[in-house]
């Protein structure tokens, strides 16, 4: 079994997790809402990075929402874009505290232009990308909430020849999150 067939297999199992509470949920709130959020990610090819994420949600219900997501590398040798839909449920454990399990799945484009050992390097690559994460939110406001993200990205971004294949790695994100 290749190893895509893994990752898609664990994107799908944590989709159908995160949608098993979509029948159940009652449609109280529709609408938009959307989210920044700043931090790191760990085991790219260029070892540790800053990171930007963006994200739209809609609110199918209070509990579930979709939308897109978008990772950024804006700083240092590597640049990276990820784009992905993302499914959302919003587990609200009392009047200030959500856990927000999330999986998306779409694409990723890394550029990395350094110089190492003396040698330039310029390679970019473009592959699948699957995060797969979970976010701990203290709500401020009804309609704010400030949000500690830990995400596990699944891709293969391969700088060949002369750098090891990148297929995972780890972001860990401060933001906040802005509610219909």
């Amino acid at each position: 079994m290749g190893r895509w067939t893994i990752h898609a297999g664990a994107a799908v199992l944590m989709l159908a997790l995160v949608m098993d509470g979509w029948g159940y949920a009652q449609v109280e709130e529709k609408g938009w809402g959307f989210g920044t959020d700043l931090g790191f990610i760990t085991g790219t090819t260029n070892s540790t990075v800053f990171a930007l994420n963006f994200q739209a949600d809609y609110y199918v219900a209070r509990e579930f929402s979709i939308g897109p997501m978008f990772q950024w590398v804006p700083v240092g040798d590597l640049k990276q874009y990820a784009f992905a839909g993302a499914a959302r449920y919003h587990y609200h454990v009392n009047d200030r505290f959500n856990i927000v399990p999330f999986a998306g799945i779409g694409f990723m484009h890394a550029d990395l232009d350094t110089i190492r050992g003396g040698v330039r390097i310029d390679r970019n690559d473009t592959s699948y990308y699957i995060p797969i994460g979970v976010s701990f939110e203290y709500q401020a406001t009804p309609r704010l909430a400030f949000s500690n993200t830990i995400m596990f990205n699944l891709h293969d971004i391969n700088m060949s020849p002369s750098l090891q294949p990148d297929t995972t790695s780890v972001s860990v994100l401060l933001g906040m999150r802005f509610g219909p």
